[in-house]
């Protein structure tokens, strides 16, 4: 069995989830993007000792992808489960990553699923499945999207009990970066003052700030023989601008660090 994904909490966000688990509400996690939610749910699911069910929400995921289709073969038609429907007749732990992205038409189909009734209707094949009694359903969010015109409803969210994430204090945020790259805590916090640098860009040239994520690939990209020039320049600075002006404070902002 693989270790339990290590993660290092920022304050009462694993009592919470447990608590949460326990009377089986369905659970929203709250926070941009890179800050630590899904490695956080992995957590969780090992730390409670269930399976867990992942699923990507894209524009394109249809309702049929989450809860299965129709498919022929040799024998003739026979029913697939989608992986929603594997975990709630499994007990699983679902997770449905940025929900956001997906149609707001798909996202209806979880809304039985989210309240008192724990089913999941199969229209397709005429079956209203109950949720297993260890069945529960975790969506990540980040609100950065409603500014960009994509925001989940109300009806969506009064569903859910919501864990809010945030880029973690500085000295936490170093020590995550140090933990997961093997780099010494002098460059970790060289690393987390960069960041915040770039976060006070975010509304003036930048729509995000660079996540722990992205720091942590550019630690790992030094540890790897780049420098750290070329390191943060192919973690930080590409991936987060295509304007020339913007990518031009970001790269002075490098060498001031380095």
């Amino acid at each position: 069995m693989k270790p339990e994904p290590w993660y290092q909490p920022t304050g009462d966000e694993c009592a919470l989830f447990e608590a949460a688990y326990a009377r089986r509400l369905p659970i929203l996690l709250k926070g941009p993007t890179g800050c630590g939610k899904t490695r956080f749910v992995e957590h969780m699911a090992r730390r409670l000792g269930r399976p867990l069910v992942t699923v990507a929400c894209h524009d394109d995921l249809s309702a049929s992808d989450l809860t299965g289709r129709w498919l022929l073969d040799a024998q003739g038609t026979r029913w697939q489960d989608g992986p929603l429907t594997t975990a709630v007749r499994s007990g699983a732990l679902c997770y449905l990553d940025e929900l956001v992205e997906a149609r707001s038409d798909t996202t209806v189909v979880i809304h039985p699923l989210a309240d008192s009734r724990r089913v999941l209707p199969l229209d397709k094949c005429n079956e209203l499945v109950e949720a297993h009694a260890d069945f529960s359903l975790v969506v990540s969010y980040n609100p950065g999207y409603a500014a960009r015109h994509k925001a989940l409803k109300p009806s969506t969210l009064q569903r859910f009990c919501g864990i809010e994430f945030a880029t973690p204090p500085a000295d936490i945020e170093a020590r995550i970066v140090a933990h997961e790259s093997g780099v010494d805590a002098v460059l970790a916090n060289r690393l987390v003052a960069l960041g915040a640098r770039t976060r006070r860009l975010q509304g003036h040239g930048l729509e995000e700030g660079a996540s722990t994520r992205m720091l942590v690939h550019a630690a790992l990209l030094m540890q790897q023989g780049v420098s750290a020039q070329a390191a943060c320049r192919m973690a930080l600075v590409t991936p987060l601008t295509d304007d020339p002006d913007v990518a031009q404070a970001l790269r002075a902002a490098i060498d001031a660090s380095f």
